[in-house]
């Protein structure tokens, strides 16, 4: 090759790289689908997830979800690997007792977090398909009001915590059950 076809090709390559380095990440995951799910699943984060571990029919996730965005973000359910029935609870004083009642929906703040904690708001696992064992990680799958879902591993652990009955007007079963 001559040297003009040198500078030419030089010239080239260095114009491919220069365009290539401009486009942001942000431009090339608008185009794919998945690139795009994987980006917004990311708005929270759940630290310190753990589990009830359970030999009867119910047990319950806890942990820190973190909203990492500028909006308020609402979990309106959640499935689990436990069970095919999952649902948001708080845990409310009632004539001087606590006891646990469904909600329709936790909202995480904007730069903030929301604890899941026994005594307070949780996901309550009923109908456990097997019992959850100690050291065992059940999926649990969060779903928000604008269609996006985000999954995480929470580890099971023995405690005596959570056993809160529930609140005789609530959505459960049964107002003689506990966690």
């Amino acid at each position: 090759m001559g040297r003009t076809t040198w500078a030419l090709a030089s010239t080239g390559l260095a114009a491919a790289l220069l365009l290539g380095g401009c486009s942001s990440s942000s431009d090339s995951a608008s185009d794919s689908p998945s690139a795009s799910a994987t980006e917004t699943s990311q708005t929270l984060s759940v630290m310190d997830a753990w589990a009830k571990a359970s030999d009867s029919g119910m047990s319950a996730v806890f942990g820190t979800v973190t909203n990492e965005t500028d909006a308020d973000v609402q979990i309106v359910s959640a499935s689990t690997s436990a069970s095919g029935m999952t649902e948001l609870h708080e845990t409310v004083d009632v004539d001087g007792q606590s006891q646990m009642q469904q909600v329709s929906e936790f909202t995480v703040p904007a730069g903030g977090s929301l604890t899941l904690e026994p005594g307070g708001d949780h996901i309550m696992i009923m109908g456990l398909t097997t019992p959850v064992k100690a050291g065992e990680e059940v999926t649990v799958t969060l779903n928000m009001s604008d269609g996006q879902s985000q999954e995480f591993t929470a580890q099971a652990k023995d405690t005596g915590a959570g056993e809160e009955p529930y609140h005789s007007g609530s959505a459960s079963p049964s107002s003689s059950q506990s966690n």
